[in-house]
Parts: C-alpha cells; structure tokens; sequence
C-alpha cells in the first residue's frame, strides 16, 4: 500500500497551490525586457518627426532589439494627442496594455503653447519624462509645429496605426540603417529573442592585458630577498622556505 501511494503522488503530480514546474520560461517568451531605451532619443524623434511614418522609422532606429515598435496616433480632440508605441505580436494592428512600450500625451495649452510627456509601460513602466514644454517658433518637425497654424484641426481623429505591410518595409529601413551605422551598434549585438549581448565590449571580462616592464636586475647579481610577484606565471607560487627545519621525535 505504501508503494502505491507514493506511485499515486508521482502520477498525480505538484501539491495543490504549486506552479506546475517550467524549465523554458526563460526562452518562451520574445520581448526583450533588458534593452534599454533611450528615453532623450524618443523625445527628440517625437519632436522632430515629420509625421507618423517618419516617427516609427526613427523609433526602430533608437531601439536595438529585434522586435519591431509599431506606432499608434489618435487625436483625442482638438487638443489632446496620445501616440503609443508598442510590440504588436499578433499583427492585429491593435493597442494591448501588455504590448505597450511607451505613451507621448501631447496637450495644447495656449494659442502659441503645448506640452507633452512620455511614460513607460510595462518593463519600462518605471520611466515618466518630466512635462516638456513646446512653443510656436521653435525648431520642431511638422507633425508637433502644425497643432500652431492657424485654423488647426486635429488629422488622426481616426487613429493611424502601422499596418502589417508596413511593418516589413520597417525592418528593411532599421536594418540598413544599422549596417550603415556600424558605429551604433558595434557593442552590442541582439540575440534572435532580442536580448542583447557583448554590450560590454572587451572590457567585460577580457580586455588587453596590462603591460608589465620585466625587472632589470641582473642575472649574475642573485636578490637576497626573494621576488613577489602576484602576476603572470608566478601567482600561486611559493618561495623557498625560511629557517631551520626542526624535526620532532617522538
């Protein structure tokens, strides 16, 4: 009876209230939650951006993992504008909370004035920018300098999202641009689940080894003291040993 009930827990499996056990969750999933992103580059390319089209292509070049950033922009109402960026897996074309990477919230304050902030989400949800202040004059890409002109009305009432299609002639556009900026890049590269690896260069672990000049005494001349050295070959080594060697009897 004993060795059948053991047999019956083996069949039956975790005790109740366990997780069952799962040796590849480290590999199941594709987004890459170590790649950072850079929070001043995104601001930048937001304010710089021509429109939608020229936004996602820069995003894809700021970020350096494998996924591609797809890009959401809707026009709340006539002052308010929210663009998220975010890992469309299923290539629906729609806006999950657990795909989100970012939201710019872009607010027009005043007849010459706006602001906008971008928060993180999920592995960057720790991220929130400061309240960026924009003013009519200032050296900004269409897509924010338009909300200034004159008889302004908000364009993405029907909230433009990248398409599967474009998607594609995304990762064309990323991967050129990295074979052309090799410099951007050379430190570190992205495995095919998007984490990066090699990022610290050859000072992680294996970096030149330090020059050391060899001792110039000369060889004739034997040192009374013995030499110590903590380096190269001689680590681990012991010297002669000092003194009598007292035997005892017993």
């Amino acid at each position: 009876m004993g060795v059948a009930a053991a047999a019956a827990l083996l069949i039956g499996g975790p005790a109740c209230g366990d997780p069952p056990a799962r040796n590849d969750d480290r590999w199941v999933t594709s987004q890459n939650t170590t790649v950072e992103l850079d929070w001043d580059a995104v601001g930048k390319a937001y304010r710089e951006a021509e429109g939608p089209e020229d936004f996602e292509q820069r995003v894809n070049e700021i970020y350096t993992g494998d996924e591609i950033i797809s890009v959401a922009v809707a026009d709340l109402d006539d002052k308010t504008q929210e663009v998220t960026g975010f890992f469309d897996r299923n290539t629906d074309g729609r806006v999950e909370d657990p795909e989100k990477v970012f939201t710019i919230k872009r607010d027009v304050t005043g007849p010459e004035a706006a602001q906008y902030q971008i928060a993180g989400h999920g592995p960057y949800a720790s991220y929130r920018s400061p309240m960026w202040d924009i003013a009519s004059g200032m050296a900004m890409g269409y897509m924010l300098s338009r909300v200034f002109s004159p008889g302004y009305a908000p364009v993405y009432t029907q909230a433009y999202v990248t398409s599967p299609s474009r998607r594609g002639a995304l990762v064309s556009h990323r991967d050129g641009y990295r074979q052309s900026h090799p410099d951007k890049f050379r430190s570190g590269r992205s495995s095919k689940s998007g984490r990066t690896y090699g990022s610290k260069g050859s000072n992680f672990g294996g970096g030149k080894p330090s020059s050391s000049t060899p001792s110039s005494r000369p060889s004739s001349t034997p040192s009374s003291r013995p030499s110590r050295s903590f380096g190269g070959g001689r680590f681990g080594r012991r010297g002669a040993a000092r003194g009598r060697v007292i035997r005892l009897s017993a």
